[in-house]
């Protein structure tokens, strides 16, 4: 039970904290009605900042192209919408040398700032996450400086960017945690034009002088399937496992989840349930 966001700890956690170790979280104590997760983390969390489930949330791992949510996000604050960006040899050969999801653009293109957000965000496109940290580095290392600024301006603690698609590197691939993906969901979401990309199932390109015609199909699949979903992003790598990033508005209020390390069709049904949970608890406490 929440009062003013706060959870209330009863019976075992109470215990816990009196023993001065940490209490169990919601998903691990299997509380009455909750579903069960089989992704290695979950975390679900309201715009009021009530805690409806937790499960490794605050670990820190990789998280694949929920990455690419800070590119958007760094992008819309870095670029206008109208820009032009050219798509050069190299963007296309990053995403082909690495066999990672593309926008299947072509070198010699000229693609608006906004196109190139739907490319980057609903087909993952890491062609178009590497034309535009090329651009609005300028160049990819000064580009993956400014995420891991904006990381810790918005409070991400947990949280360090190595490139801006979420692609094992070298280094990892830098990480996250279930916590910091979920604040930045509810601060990226505050900007109508990322709203609206994310929001997508489809989205076409006509084809101009400038660029051929594009068809990108929304990778989130629980757009369409369950109500009130807004977004946001999937991801997957070896090392991440599937993940989802998404956000639902429930009962007057944003219900912002996240899913790392899960199977691939699982990770939506799981969702749709843990909305359906949230909405459930919101009614429940809303006078």
């Amino acid at each position: 039970m929440c009062i003013g966001g706060i959870r209330l700890l009863t019976g075992a956690a109470a215990l816990a904290l009196i023993m001065g170790f940490s209490p169990p979280t919601l998903a691990e104590t299997h509380a009455a009605g909750e579903p069960e997760v089989g992704a290695r983390i979950a975390y679900v969390v309201d715009s009021s900042e009530t805690v409806h489930l937790g499960k490794r949330e605050t670990r820190r791992v990789p998280v694949a192209s929920l990455v690419k949510v800070m590119t958007a996000y760094v992008v819309l604050r870095e670029g206008e919408l109208g820009d032009l960006v050219t798509i050069t040899k190299a963007d296309v050969r990053h995403a082909a040398d690495n066999g990672a999801t593309s926008a299947a653009l072509r070198a010699g293109e000229k693609v608006t700032v906004r196109d190139l957000l739907y490319g980057l965000m609903l087909p993952s496109g890491a062609d178009a996450a590497n034309a535009l940290a090329r651009t609005y580095g300028p160049g990819k290392p000064a580009f993956i400086a400014k995420m891991n600024t904006a990381a810790r301006q918005l409070g991400l603690a947990d949280t360090v960017y190595t490139n801006a698609d979420g692609l094992p590197t070298p280094k990892g691939g830098g990480h996250s945690t279930a916590v910091d993906q979920a604040k930045l969901a509810k601060i990226a979401l505050e900007d109508s034009a990322f709203r609206t990309v994310v929001s997508k199932k489809t989205y076409k390109v006509g084809k101009t002088s400038l660029h051929r015609a594009h068809t990108w199909t929304n990778t989130n699949k629980l757009l369409g399937r369950a109500d009130g979903v807004i977004g946001v992003k999937t991801g997957f790598t070896s090392k991440a496992g599937f993940c989802l990033l998404f956000a639902a508005e429930r009962d007057g209020r944003r219900v912002f989840g996240v899913l790392l390390g899960d199977q691939d069709g699982r990770r939506f049904t799981t969702a749709d349930r843990l909305l359906d949970f949230a909405s459930e608890q919101i009614a429940a406490t809303t006078p």
